[in-house]
């Protein structure tokens, strides 16, 4: 078949399209297009993106639409288009050479950016006229030239005499052309970078231009010759100029001499960029120095390989290897080569580079366009012999090269088919150096990972190398054994995709056979790394269950030493792992691994007092075995019934054996597994409620539920047992201790039937009984596990509707005492610690955040809520302080139970309240120890203070009353106050004085609710006034100081007139008794304190007369009796106020308790008339008309002292008499006339 007619058949539609174009631009190298989008490889104007590289090897007519007229301008000359290159062959290739010349004398030009434009449009015209020539002696050939048979005898017209000989003419002017303009590599170097002017058009120097004219040159030579040969079927020999051989040139010759010379061109000018890449940047280093280098390797690989299927000359990858290997061998051949070539620092490092980058170019199609779906032409033989070399270095391979020529093997693999014996090399040489970390000298850390992996991480190095896209930074890569290990997986997965299971038993052979007996006993701890990586690998891309049981039949030829090592329990759970995220039975792996767990568990134990690092190294293979666990949960996606084997008796004797910080791994292991298990239960539950469900989907469902429970039922059997001991106990974690209890609480939840046989028929109840509501629990315990409690309100509501219509109360009561006792905890630091420390300071700031949030989720439980809207009270939107939440409850509940109307409702309040309250007073009893702790003094205080306040008419009823007194006795009134020789401690002392107000206000108030009076009550108040009241008076008796007495404070704040009353009657009670009715000679303690007291308590209040009744005896007293200058001086001012008040209180008439006070005064002191004559004088100064009113009392005092004297007439006594007198107007005048008159 004529390939002509065979090209025209496969003539695309973009050919066919080009045919109708009147005029095409020439095509020719440029890589002045914008590129930085990523879409475009090459220029519109390239040789594969015209189309011309297709037309040639298609051998269509380069371009169908150019060079059509009779003549055509050549190098400004106009010639006959069909003649002229037969007529004039050399001059226009003269005149070539002249422009050529010409180009080259405009390098001398100093290109600055004022020149740029002319030199750039000189340079430019030059260029497009030679490539103009070039292409026409292309079309030229394909269009006019005529074969001629040379044995004809047949007379030739001249100008086919010339025609005939133009072929070899044409084969010298080509050959001529060739060694005038050079060798690529010899050219200067050159600035590939553009001017661009104000319209952006891009301006190229004359260098720029030169270098791409000479690219132009040499593949259109090559496009000629090519022509050349396939139109004239028959060998041209040249006349002017004999091959290197010494033989006649011809087009064939001058072909492949060239097409050598062009490729040591491209290979040296890579040379020179090779020598500045580093290693680590040689995948990300491109070889070409623009688009139109890497244009030509791509139009030099079509059209070799072109030629190498219709003929006999040799493809791409042969010219190239047989160039490459002279890089490395010293040549036999005595002919030097036409180009020198540069012998490379490292010439398999060069090799590598080159071809990995070349092969690249084998996806670009015959247009210049990307196709993946190509097939590439491969070149492993070379590849292969390079990697033998690359590995068999005499001298030893730096890691770092070694590392680069893998990436690039691996880049290779990735374009061409699988190759099984590049596996077979590579291992030849990792075998017998499996020991070694393949690690840089200068990069030390990248060695010690190889040792510190997790399972999890050994399975993500696995999943890295089995991934199609590889990261070619050689310093991130672990070593150039990682490197090996991704290129196996890619082979091993390329071969058994296209060709089955076989390549996998032959990688398998080769790999199985490296190891026995003496090869697992030589392993070292990096050696066991690599070992498992690489079992791991192979197990990940083909039969993962014969891999695994090959390595645990290996593992049992490793030495006693390194059977313990914590990398073979690593290696264990990744392939557990590996089996779980392939869906497969663990069964055989688990046993075997849960029981090497359950005998390190039983060294644990015992070892718990022993040496740490032996204890150390048990509890680092635990930590593996229990991470492992964790990672199979979480990746399975269901549940088999070898899942139940991972769990032994080995967890009942781990967890009393292990260290807070032990402890907490373990917990938070136990609640992630809790969590997983509720997770895919529900997830069942919602399968198996879906509609129209089938009955075999039903039947597996099932199934599954039955595997979970078995789980769950494991985990209670070997974890709750320990949990529940540990309830009370000061050593474990807290936080995590509640979060496992509530985990195991909504597991009891979804799952009941799982629970242990104690806790049941409702477990649910039974755990928080346990975790929640006992009192003897740690606070932080009980108030992190109600949180967990309260948030889930599917909980809640089933706890609604079981019949436990207490668990608000009781939740109630325990946040109360979650509360109160929020500085239990520091009762074991001395208190000096926490005196001057702000309270909340005393307290973790972890827990203070839980009891928000346990507070906050308490305030919306429909209990509590109610209680806010009945009282009317708006409650905190957002509590943050839990204890200004804990007063504002209280208050609530007494409003509530003071706007309750029947008795019925009041009495089932009481009830309710007192449930809330619970044993409440053993909530507070560890503060009033001996261990002190001034905060939690103050907290007890002042809540239950408000609680006796707030609750009172509550503590009024029988139910309550109780607690009251116990309130009362053991706060107020402990023996500790009761024993005056011994002084109350300060913090206590204080915090009973900030808080005493409200005790004494909702004492009052509890006292007033009662029709008859309540004798123990009122005696307790009394009793708590009497002790109180002396041991808060100043020192000195300064009326700022005793404006914050706590007894005058809860006076001044009380509200309800009616309990402040009595109040105030009972402090006048307890004034009179304890300081004015005492018996001996000597004055009370702190008199003049208290006369400052009483002075202030009726300048605060209004006085009563009947008060003024009972204190005024004793004023008297003091004034008579202390001789103490402050003594007199606060009596004078209490007899002054009391007069005043009587006063006031009588609408000015003398009262007539007062005469009487008065009266009995004059009687008891008449003997000493001086000190009662001064006194009278005082109120007589406020009052006449009381003293008017005494004077028949005291003539008569008078007369029975005189009397009783028996001396007559005293005289003395009668003078200081009238004196009185004298101020008491006309009656005191008459009184002393009759004195005069009288004759005793």
């Amino acid at each position: 078949m004529d390939v002509r007619a065979a090209a025209s058949a496969v003539l695309t539609d973009s050919l066919e399209l080009e045919l109708a174009t009147e005029w095409c631009k020439p095509p020719c190298f440029s890589c002045a297009f914008d590129s930085r989008g990523g879409g475009t490889h090459f220029s519109g104007e390239s040789y594969l993106s015209s189309g011309a590289l297709k037309r040639l090897i298609l051998n269509l007519d380069p371009l169908p639409t150019n060079f059509e007229e009779d003549t055509v301008e050549i190098f400004g000359i106009q010639w006959v288009t069909e003649t002229a290159l037969v007529n004039s062959s050399r001059v226009l290739f003269h005149l070539f050479r002249q422009q050529l010349y010409n180009l080259e004398t405009l390098l001398q030009a100093n290109c600055d950016f004022g020149k740029i434009t002319t030199l750039h449009c000189k340079a430019d015209n030059i260029r497009q006229q030679c490539v103009t020539f070039l292409h026409y002696v292309k079309v030229f050939i394909f269009r006019y030239l005529k074969v001629h048979n040379a044995e004809s005898h047949v007379s030739l017209h001249p100008y086919e005499v010339l025609e005939a000989q133009f072929p070899s003419v044409l084969v010298d002017e080509l050959c001529g052309l060739l060694l005038y303009v050079g060798h690529l590599s010899e050219l200067p170097s050159i600035n590939p970078g553009a001017f661009e002017n104000q319209n952006q058009i891009k301006l190229f120097p004359p260098s720029w231009h030169l270098l791409h004219l000479h690219l132009d040159i040499h593949w259109l030579v090559l496009e000629i010759l090519q022509m050349l040969g396939e139109n004239l079927k028959q060998v041209v020999y040249g006349h002017q100029f004999m091959n290197l051989s010494g033989d006649n040139l011809t087009n064939v010759s001058l072909f492949q001499e060239h097409c050598e010379n062009l490729l040591r061109d491209l290979i040296c000018m890579s040379l020179n960029r090779y020598d500045k890449v580093r290693p680590s940047e040689a995948l990300m280093s491109h070889h070409c120095p623009c688009p139109c280098f890497k244009e030509l390797w791509v139009l030099l690989i079509h059209l070799l390989d072109h030629r190498s299927k219709w003929s006999l000359s040799e493809s791409f990858w042969n010219w190239l290897n047989k160039l490459l290997k002279t890089l490395s061998e010293k040549s036999s051949d005595e002919r030097r080569p036409s180009v020198p070539v540069i012998q490379p620092r490292d010439p398999l490092g060069f090799s590598w580079w080159i071809i990995t980058h070349v092969a690249s170019f084998y996806q670009f199609d015959r247009h210049g366009a990307p196709d993946e779906t190509r097939p590439m032409e491969s070149n492993w033989k070379f590849v292969e012999e390079l990697l033998k070399k690359s590995i068999s270095v005499q001298d030893g391979i730096l890691e770092e090269q070694l590392r680069m020529y893998l990436h690039c093997c691996l880049t290779l693999c990735d374009f061409w088919e699988p190759n099984i014996s590049v596996v077979t090399i590579l291992w030849e040489y990792y075998s017998k150096n499996l020991n070694s970390s393949f690690s840089i000298s200068w990069l030390p850390l990248k060695g010690l990972t190889n040792i510190t992996k997790s399972p999890l991480s050994m399975l993500e190095m696995v999943k890295t190398c089995c991934c199609d896209k590889q990261d070619y930074d050689l310093y991130k890569s672990r070593s150039s054994y990682t490197i090996f290990l991704c290129i196996l997986a890619k082979i091993v997965k390329k071969a058994m995709k296209s060709s089955g299971p076989h390549p996998w038993k032959q990688v398998k052979g080769r790999i199985y056979s490296k190891f026995h007996l003496k090869r697992m006993e030589e392993l070292t701890e990096v050696g066991l790394q690599n070992f498992f990586n690489l079992f791991l690998l192979l197990a990940a891309v083909a039969d993962v269950e014969d891999v695994a049981s090959h390595v645990l039949d290996l593992l049992n030829f490793l030495k006693p030493a390194f059977k313990t090592s914590s990398l073979i329990w690593k290696g264990q759970a990744a392939f557990l792992l590996m089996y779980t995220q392939k869906n497969l039975d663990i069964g055989v792996l688990a046993e075997k691994f849960s029981g090497a767990f359950r005998e390190k568990a039983k060294e644990f134990l015992v070892s718990k007092n022993d040496e740490m690092g032996q204890r150390q190294t048990l509890w680092t293979l635990i930590s593996i075995y229990i991470d492992g666990v964790q990672e199979v949960f979480e990746t399975s996606h269901c549940l088999h019934p070898s899942h139940e084997k991972l769990f032994n008796d080995g967890f009942s004797m781990l967890l009393p054996a292990c260290q807070e910080s032990e402890l907490r791994m373990v917990l938070n292991f136990l609640q992630a597994l809790l969590a997983r298990i509720r997770d895919m239960y529900q997830q069942l539950r919602r399968e198996l409620q879906k509609e129209n469900v089938d009955l075999n989907v039903q039947s597996s469902l099932s199934a599954k539920e039955r595997h979970l429970a078995a789980v769950a039922s494991a985990l209670w059997r070997y974890f709750f047992s320990f949990l529940k001991s540990q309830r009370m106990s000061q050593t474990v974690p807290l936080p995590q201790l509640a979060d496992a209890a509530a985990d195991f609480t909504l597991l009891a939840m979804d799952m009941p039937g799982t629970a242990p046989s104690d806790l049941q028929p409702q477990p649910v109840i039974s755990m928080i009984q346990l975790f929640g509501w006992d009192d003897i629990i740690w606070p932080q315990v009980v108030a992190r596990y109600l949180s967990h409690f309260l948030q889930n309100s599917m909980l809640c509501e089933a706890l609604s509707h079981s019949g436990c219509v207490s668990f608000q109360a009781l939740t109630i009561r325990s946040w109360i005492r979650c509360i109160l006792q929020m500085y239990i905890k520091n009762l074991c630091v001395s208190d000096d610690l926490f005196i001057d420390i702000n309270p909340e300071q005393a307290v973790e700031k972890e827990y203070l955040e839980q009891l928000a949030e346990l507070t906050r989720l308490l305030f919306k439980l429909p209990e509590v809520k109610n209680i806010f809207s009945k009282a009317q009270i708006e409650c905190l939107p957002i509590p943050e302080d839990p204890k200004k939440a804990l007063v504002q409850f209280f208050e609530a509940v007494g409003v509530t139970y003071g706007n309750l109307q029947t008795l019925s409702d009041k009495s089932a309040m009481v009830t309710k309240s007192l449930e809330y309250l619970g044993e409440i007073l053993k909530y507070i009893k560890h503060y009033l120890g001996k261990k002190i702790s001034s905060a939690g003094l103050q907290l007890t205080y002042s809540v239950m203070g408000t609680l006796v306040k707030s609750w009172a008419q509550i503590f009024a009823t029988s139910k309550a009353q109780k607690l009251l007194f116990r309130i009362i006795d053991c706060l107020l009134l402990p023996h500790s106050v009761l024993r005056q020789e011994k002084e109350l401690p300060t913090p206590m002392l204080t915090a009973i004085q900030k808080s005493l107000p409200l005790y004494l206000q909702g004492m009052c108030i509890v006292c007033c609710q009662y029709q008859n009076p309540n004798t123990y009550l009122n005696q307790l108040l009394g009793n708590v006034i009497e002790q109180y009241i002396g041991r808060f008076l100043p020192a000195s008796p300064h009326v700022l100081d005793l404006g914050q007495h706590p007894v005058l404070l809860a006076l001044r704040n009380s509200a309800a007139v009616a309990p402040m009353s009595s109040l105030k009657k009972c402090i006048v009670q307890v004034i009179r008794k304890s300081y004015f009715e005492s018996k001996g000679l000597s004055s009370p303690p702190r008199l003049a304190s208290i006369l400052a007291f009483i002075l202030q308590l009726f300048k605060e209040t209004d006085a009563d007369i009947s008060e003024v009744e009972l204190l005024l005896p004793g004023i008297l007293k003091c004034l008579v009796m202390v001789s103490d200058l402050q003594v007199k001086r606060l009596a004078t001012e209490n007899l002054q106020h009391m007069v005043k008040a009587c006063q006031a209180g009588s609408g000015g008439e003398p009262a007539t308790q007062l005469t009487s006070v008065f009266r009995n005064f004059i009687q008891e002191y008449g003997m000493r008339y001086d000190q009662v004559y001064s006194i009278l004088e005082i109120v007589t100064a406020l009052d006449q008309q009381v003293v008017i009113h005494l004077i028949s009392t005291l003539t008569q005092s008078l007369k029975d002292s005189e009397r009783k004297w028996g001396l007559g007439r005293n005289s003395k006594q009668r003078i200081a008499y009238s004196k009185l007198l004298s101020h008491l107007g006309q009656v005191g005048q008459d009184e002393i006339q009759r004195l005069e008159k009288d004759d005793i």
